[in-house]
């Protein structure tokens, strides 16, 4: 179908209409005329209208003359179709009412509607609206909201600022014009008491299916404090096509599932308010239908071969001069749509060119053969089959189908001769003659025999065939009604024998997926013969399934299994294989019945070792061999046993007072049935009662020192470090010898256990502690230790480390050679809330990579440094330095030729490393470390 914009224009040099979708590449040309309100446009050279390209062009258009509905007329040899209408509507808008607006009064924080009552117009309109002067429009927010539909302007809970005057502000948009018009002010004032503003009552609102439609909530809304409002739909679910949930409700591309009513909301914290509007859509079209003939189109109506139903044209009886171009025109008050479709009827006599009966016809003897009949013919025509002069009629081996195909069954020699089939309508009449050949019948003279072997092995399927001599025979083989494909069988299957009449197949290494019904195909091009025979492929037993193990003791477990297929041999056996943790070999376990039966489905499992995982699976066997085995059971756990063996090489002596340390050795005998093995002691030592003892004895140490130092001083010396002083204890107060002392440190909140420790040796009163996180509380005390552990405690000091020195380097370095001397200078370094504060910089020189840095020190960000004569490159590292440490450095390459930076490294700093203390405990503690093998 053509289209036709509807087009809306003021007074211009020209307006020009197009009808739209026209396809490319119409063919034969087409020729456009138009129409006006009905009445052909005559285009005369120099008449106001002129076609371009088809386009309807108007000069000058004038309202009086021009305005109206307008129509496409498109016609070549094949019909005619007309587009749909567009009107041509001439645009205005005239001025506002010249009448004073009364004023407002409304009582601060109620709501109130200001009506914009636009003047008449075309085609719609913009609004806005100003406050006192032009150009102070007033924006829509969550307050104030402005109806596109109507104009009117709504404000919820009004305020001081809202109080002035105010125009309604409506503009035309009419292609390139713009024309704004505003009202006669209306001012808004403070009454001592007023009632609510009440707004229009709204209205149902119809629309066409397809568009988009909204729907405003009222002004009474609009309350103090401002709403919220929220759209609901009554009598149906909500619409994935609705637009947003403000005053205004839009649904785009409206259709049935909209219609229906809705309830818009308002809700404050002084109460709720509601308001319904209904939605209906307009759809349902009138048709009828156009025929274009050469005399022009006519409107057809029902009549005795044409039925109209809706939207459907239906035609009897077809005749010639029913063809031509037709169109289907719905239309409603919403407006018109074209639909067009060309027909075309065709009288053809029988015409045999394109599909003759075949010249030669073969057919096997005692066969069946298919000989179509299909002449173009319009209308359909009547078909007769001849035998040389014979009339050929359907009997119990001749059969003439309704399409004209002949069908001869148990063909004989005498079948062979002309056949002719004569095809005839009221156009004309045709035939077409061919020679049917009776040739012999293909026979499958040696057919394959069934056959058993075993996985491995070769065998021939034999096929032999007679044919007739004058034709080709092919032998094809498939396995369950599945073609062998040769090229993809991995060398498992080739044809055995060039010779034509003999087709055999060789199986070599023939697996269990070759088990089936072989069926070889012996074909001609006009018969084939088959045979089949099956092939049985033996082959150990495949994986049984669902092993499950239960009763689970400290030695031996239950198994069960499903049985898994035989594959064609019975299962004599079944073994049973298991893993553990410490090798990941499976190895055949001993089980109870020692011997496993076929038909048997459980078994157990025996001479485990105590507290061992293991998995377990199974595998069958047969007289052909060991199956695939059994997917692994899920893991276990034997329980614990006590020990067999009693421990050995016993030994210690020493440790704290209070406190014997003693060691043994535990063999695999010994840690093999642990689980969680208890020890216990009382002047000799027995592995997990009961079970066998061994015994020995030994000798405690000293005791450990009962002085703590005093006056423990911590100083943050950077970011990450601190340093650590304290008096010595007395040496009169020593127990034994003294080896040092252990500074212990511990962040603010966490408890002393977990603190860090660093041990000094000998005499030393002070450390220096690393590793510590910038911008912390800690506290510390110090230890006295010997031989036998440490003494008490001092009493804690606190400290806070620094802040840590900022992170971003110099940056955006540059120099300037000058003599003998070469001026550095870089952008300062600003330090961040929570990094140290930039006391100055530091600067590594370095001439070359050889030879030894040189160490500068800035308080500002620029350093002068002497540089010989024949000086060319230097390599330098600045960073930012403070009381947090120093910063991340930043990195150039100074060369005698360039003064600017242009590439900027980032060293980053490598954090400090933990010191790690370790210390024995007060209390006895026992590994156990064995190697364990199945």
């Amino acid at each position: 179908g053509w289209e036709l914009r509807s087009k809306s224009t003021s007074s211009w040099k020209s307006t020009r209409l197009s009808p739209m979708s026209m396809a490319v590449g119409i063919y034969p040309i087409f020729s456009c005329r138009w129409k006006m309100n009905g009445t052909e446009l005559k285009l005369e050279p120099d008449s106001r209208y002129r076609l371009v390209a088809g386009d309807l062009v108007i000069s000058n258009p004038v309202k009086a003359k021009d305005s109206g509905s307008y129509q496409c007329v498109a016609s070549n040899s094949r019909g005619t179709v007309v587009s749909r209408e567009a009107s041509l509507r001439f645009g205005f808008l005239q001025e506002f009412s010249a009448e004073e607006r009364d004023p407002v009064k409304i009582t601060e924080g109620w709501g109130v509607m200001f009506t914009c009552s636009p003047p008449p117009h075309y085609p719609g309109l913009s609004y806005r609206w100003l406050l006192n002067e032009f150009p102070n429009f007033i924006p829509a927010d969550g307050r104030r909201f402005i109806s596109q539909t109507t104009g009117n302007l709504y404000i919820a809970k009004t305020e001081a600022s809202d109080l002035g005057n105010y125009s309604c502000f409506a503009t035309s948009h009419m292609d390139f014009i713009t024309k704004s018009v505003f009202s006669k002010f209306s001012r808004l004032s403070l009454a001592a008491e007023a009632g609510q503003s009440q707004g229009p009552v709204g209205q149902d609102q119809g629309g066409l299916a397809g568009t988009e439609l909204s729907l405003d909530s009222p002004a009474r809304l609009f309350r103090s404090p401002v709403p919220q409002i929220k759209w609901r739909k009554l009598d149906g679910p909500q619409s994935s096509k609705w637009i947003g949930s403000e005053p205004l409700l839009q649904i785009q591309q409206a259709g049935f599932e909209d219609e229906g009513t809705y309830e818009c909301e308002a809700e404050n914290a002084k109460g709720r308010d509601t308001h319904q509007g209904r939605i209906i859509i307009h759809v349902p079209f009138l048709f009828f239908f156009l025929f274009f003939s050469s005399n022009g189109f006519i409107l057809l109506f029902a009549q005795n071969r044409i039925e109209v139903s809706g939207g459907e044209l239906r035609f009897s009886k077809l005749v010639l001069e029913d063809s031509g171009m037709y169109q289907c025109v719905a239309e409603n008050k919403h407006g018109t749509v074209y639909a067009s479709a060309e027909l075309t009827v065709q009288a053809l006599a029988p015409d045999f060119r394109l599909n003759p009966v075949k010249r030669l016809i073969p057919a096997a003897r005692s066969g069946k053969v298919i000989i179509p009949c299909q002449p173009r013919a319009a209308p359909k025509a009547t078909v007769l089959w001849t035998k040389g002069t014979e009339l050929l009629v359907n009997s119990s081996r001749v059969t003439i189908t309704a399409d004209g195909t002949l069908i001869l069954q148990n063909i004989s020699k005498s079948d062979e001769g002309k056949y002719t089939c004569f095809a005839e309508n009221f156009m004309g009449k045709a035939n077409s003659t061919g020679i049917l050949s009776v040739r012999d019948a293909t026979k499958i003279t040696l057919a394959p025999s069934s056959a058993d072997i075993n996985v491995g092995e070769n065998l021939t399927l034999q096929c032999h065939a007679s044919h007739d001599p004058t034709m080709d025979l092919t032998f094809t083989w498939s396995l369950d009604d599945f073609p062998i494909d040769f090229d993809k069988s991995e060398g498992h299957y080739r044809q055995a024998s060039a010779k034509e009449a003999i087709g055999d197949l060789s199986i070599s290494n023939a697996q269990l997926r070759h088990s089936g019904r072989y069926t070889c195909t012996a074909q001609t091009v006009v018969d084939s013969a088959s045979e089949s025979a099956t092939l049985t492929v033996r082959g150990p037993p495949g994986p049984p399934g669902g092993v499950v193990v239960r009763d689970i003791g400290d030695t031996s477990v239950q198994l069960s299994w499903s049985r898994g297929f035989d594959n064609h041999s019975p299962i004599a056996r079944y073994l049973i294989e298991a893993r553990t943790l410490l090798s990941n070999q499976w190895k055949q376990m001993r089980t109870n019945p020692v011997n496993i039966e076929g038909n048997e489905e459980t078994a157990q499992v025996v001479n485990l070792i105590p507290w061992m995982d293991y998995e377990f699976r199974v595998l069958a066997s047969n007289i052909l061999g060991i199956g695939e085995p059994s997917l692994p059971s899920s893991k276990i756990r034997t329980k614990e046993a006590a020990p067999t063996v009693a421990p050995s090489g016993l030994g210690g002596g020493g440790g704290a007072p209070n406190e014997l340390i003693i060691t043994w050795t535990v063999s695999w005998e010994q840690g093999k049935n642990q689980g969680g093995t208890l020890w216990r002691f009382w002047g000799e030592i027995a592995a997990a009662i009961p079970g066998p003892k061994s015994g020995k004895g030994f000798y405690s140490s000293l005791s450990e020192p009962k002085a703590a130092p005093y006056r423990v001083i911590a100083k943050s010396v950077l970011s990450s470090e601190m340093d650590v002083s304290w008096e010595p204890v007395e040496q009169g107060e020593m127990t034994g010898v003294l080896l040092g002392y252990e500074i212990r440190y511990w962040k603010d909140g966490d408890k002393e256990e977990a603190a860090d420790r660093v041990r000094t040796a000998g005499l030393v009163t002070s450390a220096h502690v690393t590793g510590l996180n910038p911008n912390t509380d800690y506290h510390v005390s110090v230890r006295a230790y010997n031989r036998a552990g440490t003494g008490p405690p001092s009493p804690a000091t606190n400290v806070t480390t620094t802040r840590p020195p900022p992170k971003r380097p110099p940056g955006n370095i540059s120099w300037t050679f000058s003599g003998s001397t070469v001026s550095i200078k870089w952008d300062p370094v600003v330090a961040k809330a929570d990094e140290s504060a930039v006391t100055g910089y530091k600067m590594l020189y370095r001439q070359d990579s050889h030879s030894a840095p040189t160490l500068y020190l800035a308080s500002k960000s620029q350093i002068d440094i002497p540089i010989p004569e024949d000086f060319t490159h230097a390599f330098v590292q600045i960073r930012v330095t403070g009381p947090g440490g120093d910063g991340t450095p930043a990195e150039v390459h100074i060369l005698r030729n360039s003064g600017t930076s242009m590439m900027v490294e980032d060293s980053g700093m490598r954090p400090a490393p933990h010191i790690v203390v370790i210390t024995t405990n007060s209390l006895l503690m026992v590994a156990l470390i064995s190697s364990l093998e199945l």
